[in-house]
């Protein structure tokens, strides 16, 4: 009997099959600028014009997703991919335009599949994103049983004298502080492990235990659910910001935490001076720093501590800028700066 490809693992049918649960999700991000439909070679796009500058930017939502199998939540992980790359793109000071995924697992599961594409589709309908085109990718073997991996494309659009970034910034500019709904995307890695010990410690609790007890720390909820928030969308905030102030630049807090992304956002010479009394950090990161006896400074180092997006403003415009996004903070200022770290918090 001759060996086939299903015989390896792979069916095709079952891609195609998964495919077509959310094929009409999928058509309603569609946009005026879509050319031709879904299911070629690749996706068309006409062109937004010569004074104009596409951003591209690329991303996954990392091991965020091993919780999101373990409690079988896919539909926040396919959200979770777009907004964080919506928000890598804004950080640019552009609109976005369309978006593509990258789907890979062992064997398809066209129940997960259709929950976290269709949440993908979603999410792009909601921010008027045309969902382009993807791959699914069944690879027996690269994965283990159950588990699946994530990537996503997202291309937006800036007029080119409007492109955010540190060349615009100036030392005294306020820093304007969003916050985030939780870990977001990233400092998952470090999360697991502080549960997993935590897991061996107590010895009578299995992983599942540490994440569905409920917590006096976080008003009864469970560390589980507190880390499977979705990643927050600030696409609305900057819209709402660009209104009343001249954004000079914006860092998304994402892996690396405060020092690996804000100075990113700042021109040589220039540090950020934060009040860190100006906001309150939440419960889920000290209760997960008490339960791994963290380091405040690696705390900082790994998460966003409560703050998901960092904007530089004229000081002239503080006052505009909070009434205009409910919730913002001001963090603090750029100041001059010569060695060291350029996050300075005070």
């Amino acid at each position: 009997m001759s060996l086939t490809y299903r015989d390896a693992g792979v069916n095709i049918a079952r891609a195609e099959d998964a495919l077509s649960k959310v094929k009409e999700r999928i058509a309603r991000t569609r946009r005026p600028e879509v050319i031709g439909e879904v299911g070629q070679f690749a996706g068309l796009f006409a062109s937004p014009g010569a004074d104009k500058v596409l951003v591209a930017t690329t991303d996954g939502v990392g091991t965020k997703l091993e919780i999101a199998r373990l409690l079988d939540r896919h539909e926040v992980v396919g959200a979770d991919l777009v907004h964080h790359c919506v928000n890598d793109a804004l950080a640019m000071g552009a609109e976005p335009l369309f978006f593509l995924d990258y789907f890979a697992t062992s064997k398809i599961d066209p129940n997960v599949f259709s929950r976290v594409v269709g949440a993908m589709a979603e999410a792009c309908a909601r921010f008027g994103v045309a969902l382009l085109g993807g791959e699914t990718a069944e690879m027996p073997g690269m994965y283990a049983p159950d588990t699946y991996d994530l990537a996503g494309f997202l291309v937006g659009v800036v007029d080119r004298e409007k492109i955010l970034g540190p060349h615009r910034v100036r030392e005294g500019d306020a820093l304007i502080g969003i916050p985030s709904t939780g870990l977001h995307t990233n400092g998952y890695s470090l999360a697991r492990e502080i549960c997993a010990r935590r897991a061996m410690h107590e010895r009578s609790a299995s992983l599942g235990d540490v994440l569905l007890v409920p917590r006096e720390e976080l008003a009864g909820a469970t560390l589980g659910g507190s880390l499977l928030t979705g990643h927050r969308p600030y696409l609305a905030e900057f819209r709402a910001l660009r209104q009343v102030a001249d954004i000079h630049s914006i860092a998304h807090l994402t892996g690396g935490g405060w020092e690996g992304n804000l100075p990113r956002s700042l021109p040589n010479g220039t540090a950020a001076s934060i009040d860190r009394g100006s906001w309150e950090v939440p419960a889920l990161f000290t209760l997960l720093a008490r339960l791994g006896d963290l380091e405040e400074m690696e705390q900082f180092d790994t998460w966003n501590m409560g703050i998901g997006l960092v904007v530089a403003i004229s000081a002239d415009a503080v006052g505009a800028a909070l009434d205009a996004v409910p919730g913002a903070v001001a963090l603090g200022a750029v100041v001059p700066h010569s060695s060291g770290r350029r996050v300075i918090f005070g």
